[in-house]
């Protein structure tokens, strides 16, 4: 008996030993939210079911990959296509800030039909500064919906 809990004793030490050397004190949660997924589901109160899914709301239906790596000095272009009653509007955002058009930024839109409009941004050529979190924003009276891309750029040796 007193060769067991000697026994016992050894190992729940090991254990707590191998615990402490990973670093983790306490067991591990998983995370219930997901970045750059749409917010769906049921909600607590009915005003935010009828925001969130409402069927005239702001929807995106195409959107570039999540992750890029672009080569300094060539082109990079992100799309964002988004559907809705009244058509929605579509902004951009670089690291939580607005970007607008400018010299080596371009930003195009096309309106499809009464509902859909797609927008596409181009930066030509490609600077380290470019590397970021881009994100598109579709809006219209009923919803918002949002998609981001994340960048990074890697140099080409030819």
């Amino acid at each position: 008996m007193l060769l067991k809990c000697v026994l016992v004793t050894i190992l729940l030490c090991l254990a707590l030993e191998a615990e402490a050397r990973r670093g983790r004190n306490r067991p591990r949660t998983k995370s219930k939210v997901q970045i750059g997924l749409p917010i769906t589901g049921k909600y607590r109160d009915p005003e935010s079911d009828q925001y969130y899914n409402n069927n005239d709301g702001a929807k995106i239906l195409l959107a570039s990959h999540f992750d890029l790596e672009y080569v300094l000095g060539h082109k990079i272009a992100f799309l964002c296509t988004a559907k809705g009653t009244p058509r929605p509007h579509i902004t951009w955002f670089k690291d939580g800030n607005e970007i607008f058009a400018h010299h080596y930024l371009h930003i195009h839109e096309w309106f499809i039909g009464d509902d859909r409009v797609k927008s596409k941004i181009e930066i030509d050529p490609a600077t380290q500064m470019d590397a970021g979190v881009y994100e598109c924003t579709a809006d219209n009276m009923y919803s918002i919906d949002r998609r981001s891309f994340k960048t990074d750029f890697s140099i080409a040796f030819d």
